[in-house]
């Protein structure tokens, strides 16, 4: 909405609605003024209602002083490495940092954001997979919208958007799809051709491109995708123990695990069923999470670089400029965890992509 006729709105429009003087909704706009609730209310619902825009430009002299991060939760070092990088980057800016966790929940992610919001945080970096489901995408944006008018950020990070294009949501992520295609044409070109997929929830995008980047990579290869292969599953230990003893189950060579930890989990459930690794059967991880030189045998994995992501986020947070969208390359680091099969699959050909 404009102020008066197609005029875009001016501090003394949202002002004047809010029932306060231009100095209160300058200091409320820039964090130098602690107002009431209330009052801070009334002027954030009269910016909302004229659709005004403040400027954008900061710099660390207007800063308040505080970044918030969002992490799924604080058990898995994937998650901690990048909450590493980010709090690496904000100390040496001399900003503060706050931590919370969302359980992966599409509603507590948006209620930190909130939350976050009325702390008058300079920005707020939501860590991990994203719900792909279209409102959740425009929810996030509404609130990006109303934090830049109020001269705050919002970065997502490890993960992509799939909301508007124009929305003011800045993005530090990592191609999900062609890195899950990378870690699974390394086992095909071992000769594997029997390969299993625990994949991560289904209801995320980024699980849902790691499953397709493996699907590519077996059509690259002439391989058919046998879906029954292709377990969606929760990120934990545990599942890919229980998962890993039914593929196992199955005439499978390898597996590919969507993150380390169902890696670890498969791991264990092959040496309970007596499969050595990797004369047996190889199994890759993906994020490279110091864990995985110490397992046994070491795991080959897809290294995402959680620090380099976690210090591209805070540098977007604290700064802005440059690009809206940041794209972190990722590399197969090859350990001990896989091995090319001495006798091809039915006395076939070694298997090349198409």
């Amino acid at each position: 909405m404009r102020a008066g006729t197609g005029r875009r709105a001016t501090v003394r429009d949202v002002a004047a609605r809010a029932g306060v003087s231009v100095a209160t909704v300058s200091r409320i706009l820039n964090n130098t003024y602690t107002a009431p609730r209330e009052t801070r209310d009334r002027v954030m619902a009269a910016v909302d209602e004229l659709d005004y825009r403040a400027s954008t430009t900061r710099t660390l002299s207007s800063l308040s002083g505080t970044l918030a991060i969002a992490l799924p939760h604080l058990s898995s070092a994937y998650y901690t490495g990048i909450a590493a990088g980010i709090e690496e980057q904000a100390r040496a800016a001399g900003i503060a940092t706050l931590i919370g966790t969302t359980a992966s929940s599409a509603e507590r992610e948006l209620e930190f954001i909130d939350t976050m919001r009325t702390r008058d945080v300079d920005a707020t970096i939501i860590i991990g997979a994203s719900v792909g489901d279209t409102d959740h995408q425009d929810r996030i944006a509404e609130r990006a919208a109303a934090m830049q008018r109020a001269g705050a950020r919002l970065v997502l990070c490890g993960r992509p958007w799939t909301g508007s294009p124009d929305a003011p949501v800045h993005v530090v992520s990592y191609d999900a799809r062609a890195s899950a295609h990378a870690i699974t044409t390394y086992l095909l070109s071992l000769g594997h051709t029997a390969i299993a997929h625990l994949a991560g929830p289904s209801s995320y995008a980024t699980g849902r491109m790691r499953a397709d980047g493996f699907r590519d990579a077996l059509t690259d290869f002439g391989i058919p995708v046998d879906e029954s292969l292709i377990v969606p599953v929760t990120m934990q230990r545990d599942a890919g123990y229980r998962h890993g003893r039914a593929l196992l189950e199955r005439d499978v060579t390898a597996i590919v695990a969507a993150n380390d930890e169902l890696a670890a989990g498969i791991l264990a459930a092959a040496r309970e069923m007596g499969r050595r690794v990797p004369d047996d059967l190889s199994v890759v991880g993906f994020d490279d999470v110091p864990m995985a030189r110490d397992l046994w045998p070491p795991l080959t994995t897809l290294h995402v670089p959680r620090l380099e992501m976690g210090r591209t986020a805070a540098r977007m947070a604290l700064y802005g400029g440059g690009e809206k969208h940041v794209r972190i390359g990722t590399h197969v680091v090859v350990r001990e965890s896989t091995k090319r099969l001495a006798v091809w699959p039915g006395g076939a050909s070694e298997p090349t992509a198409s």
